[in-house]
């Protein structure tokens, strides 16, 4: 039989065939959740189930509870059965500092007569205590913790999650074998599965925590195999047959396929509780899962034995917890700040609340769209989370903690900073300053944008003297550095007059640019040297391009309705206007395009320039340009000629593949000869 052919297939055939793939399909699931080494692409994966699944839809009789197949979900439950724990499920002892650790350490060497104990220490993950029971080496039960007595059956929504085995592998397993451990939500799942929400518009979820617990608490299955559900296995109920030592215990289910945490570790001692603690909480916000802390656990069974256990918490294990990164506050105003690019971030103005090892009094709101969908008011009760060095945000509201007088947010129309409008694109999140020229927010970004090698090109104004001048107030717009003087430049740090005169020198010479180099310096949102280029070819003076309305910006090529309304925004803006007029005060005074009006052999065709030239590309840009060729930055099928430099990459490559034509360097200089042009 074919190994993806069930037609015509005898049930002997079959029966082999089904067995093979469930052999195949768990060793598959063995290297992927527990070794962490995928042996095929999904696709191989998914090959072979389909192919499972089709055996046993034309021989029902092979269809087994343990088989790969049965993870899709069943029949929709009335409700989960009550399951007594044959060992109770006991909480954990909490400590929430280096001294409550200490003092866990002085009692267990005191309580064994030992002056160093061995330790096995894990991550402390944020999911749902779960007991698998195991019968004969299949799964036979799954319970959640409930009060530590009773629990309740949750097997069918256990065994959607791929990450547990519905069969154990090898052998020398007990006849009834409970393993225990934590079901969670990976992060990449859980924002995966949120962003999918809020596209189709559903309710997403709070975090991966309330995910994994609101999973498995599915009556219908189905539902659950949806969700991107992990297990990880840290303790088992009974140790009889197994080998002595935590930390062995869980290498020993390693090898019978079930998950095993990659951080567990066995340390000594107090110092290396601490340590570990410290590497835990410092790698925190790089794991895949969400930890809230991390468990210690004396090793050795026979000393878990000796020291009992007191209440409902052994006294043979610890679990210290990481500062909480969720707190709850009272959200008292919410301002907006601007940011180097114009950027308006609302901000949430907070009641002092400790959380995540600080104390915390503002968090970032993101922009408007988000404020609306979370429904945050001012006067609020929020949550507010944050995670290492992340900025805190405002993770959610208590709509029931909601007073009478919670006032709604609305967006300024104006920047606070300096009073320019503030626009905002319909199909962007971000509302932004349109006073580019003059916020003092954005100002140093913006005059090193317009110092720049592509823009004004003033040689020497690099972003830590910029930063002087902004800092010291000597500039206020880029207009300003055209009234800087030798005195006042001498007054930074490290500027001797030999420098001041050069960087004089520099800006001086700047002020008869090229009209499509000012364009692009003056940082209109969406306009690049491409673009700067064809306004300027198509306007020819800034008078021109400033009384031009929409309809006739679009008319330019590489021109849509986005930049136009950002072409346009940017001229009727007063601030913009009067520093435009600064800069003519100044003396700057642009040159204009040289008149195409001559032979444009090239005119329609659309050139692509890479590697490595003899000359600067921007010569090789303005040869072509001046016989009518369009020179881009991206190869595509509409590409007429990829001139081809030394150690040309992925653009030749592409080229090659579309059919372009390609030329060397040689080529393009006997071109730019026949038609008496050169670099």
């Amino acid at each position: 039989m074919k190994p993806t052919d069930s037609a015509g297939a005898d049930p002997v055939q079959a029966a082999a065939r089904v067995r093979a793939l469930h052999e195949l399909l768990s060793r598959y699931d063995h290297h992927y959740y527990v070794l962490d080494e995928p042996l095929v692409p999904d696709v191989e994966y998914d090959r072979r189930m389909r192919e499972l699944q089709a055996l046993e839809a034309a021989f029902p009789e092979l269809r087994t509870s343990d088989s790969p197949s049965q993870r899709v979900g069943g029949a929709a439950l009335d409700g989960f059965e009550e399951v007594r724990h044959r060992v109770p499920m006991l909480s954990l002892a909490n400590a929430f500092s280096d001294e409550e650790v200490r003092e866990f350490d002085q009692r267990v060497r005191k309580g064994l007569e030992q002056t160093r104990v061995r330790y096995s220490a894990e991550p402390k993950l944020d999911g749902v205590a779960i007991a698998l029971t195991y019968e004969q080496g299949e799964l036979v039960q799954a319970a959640t913790r409930g009060d530590g007595q009773r629990g309740e059956n949750v097997t069918a929504n256990v065994k959607t999650i791929a990450a547990i085995p519905l069969r154990l592998r090898g052998a020398g397993w007990p006849p009834l074998l409970e393993v225990r451990g934590e079901i969670y939500m990976p992060l990449a799942g859980f924002e995966a599965w949120n962003a999918a929400a809020e596209e189709k518009g559903d309710k997403p979820l709070v975090n991966p925590r309330n995910g994994a617990a609101g999973s498995l608490r599915q009556l219908d299955s189905k539902i659950t195999a949806r969700r991107p559900l992990a297990f990880y296995a840290y303790s088992v109920a009974s140790t009889e047959g197994l080998p002595d030592g935590q930390g062995a215990i869980l290498e020993q289910l390693k090898q019978w396929g079930i998950p095993v945490n990659p951080e567990v570790r066995s340390v000594q001692g107090v110092q290396g509780l601490q340590d570990y603690f410290e590497r835990l909480q410092g790698k925190r916000d790089t794991l895949p899962y969400d930890i809230d802390g991390v468990v210690f656990k004396v090793d050795a069974l026979g000393d878990q034995a000796l020291l009992g256990s007191v209440s409902r918490a052994p006294r043979w294990a610890l679990a210290q917890k990481f500062p909480a990164q969720e707190e709850m506050t009272q959200l008292r105003a919410i301002d907006v700040q601007v940011g180097r690019t114009g950027a308006i971030t609302p901000v949430a103005r907070l009641e002092p609340v400790f959380v995540g090892g600080v104390t915390v009094t503002n968090a970032t709101l993101h922009n408007e769209d988000e404020i609306r969908r979370k429904d945050v008011r001012i006067g609020d009760w929020v949550v507010v989370r944050r995670a290492g060095d992340v900025i805190p945000e405002v993770a959610r509201v208590l709509k029931e903690r909601r007073p009478p007088h919670a006032q709604p947010f609305l967006m300024p129309t104006a920047c606070p900073v300096c009073g320019s409008a503030v626009e905002r694109n319909a199909d962007e999140a971000v509302a932004r300053c349109t006073g580019g020229l003059v916020c003092a927010a954005q100002l140093a970004q913006r005059i090193q944008h317009f110092a720049s090698r592509q823009a004004m090109d003033i040689e020497g104004l690099g972003e830590k003297l910029v930063a002087q001048l902004v800092e010291r107030q000597l500039i206020s717009s880029v207009a300003d550095l055209y009234t800087l003087s030798a005195e006042s430049l001498l007054t930074l740090e490290r500027m001797g007059e030999k420098s001041a005169r050069n960087l004089l020198a520099a800006i001086d010479d700047s002020k008869t640019p090229e009209f499509a180099r000012l364009l692009f310096a003056l940082g209109i949102r969406e306009v690049g040297v491409v673009t700067a280029k064809q306004l300027a070819n198509h306007f020819r003076s800034m008078e021109a391009l400033q009384s031009a309305d929409c309809e006739a910006l679009e008319a330019v090529d590489d021109v849509g309705p986005v930049v136009a309304q950002h072409v346009q925004a940017f001229f009727r803006e007063p601030h913009n206007q009067h520093v435009l007029e600064a800069l003519a005060a100044a003396g700057l005074r642009y040159q204009a395009p040289e008149c195409l009006d001559g032979p444009q052999p090239l005119a329609g065709q659309i050139w692509v320039l890479t590697g490595a030239l003899s000359v600067p590309r921007s010569q090789a840009r303005q040869a072509l340009e001046a016989l009518g060729a369009k020179v881009t930055g991206s190869v595509s099928g509409k590409t007429t000629v990829l001139v081809a430099g030394e150690a040309a990459g992925s653009k030749l490559t592409k080229a090659e593949k579309l059919g372009v034509e390609v030329w060397d360097e040689d080529a393009l200089r006997a071109l730019l000869r026949e038609h008496g042009k050169s670099w």
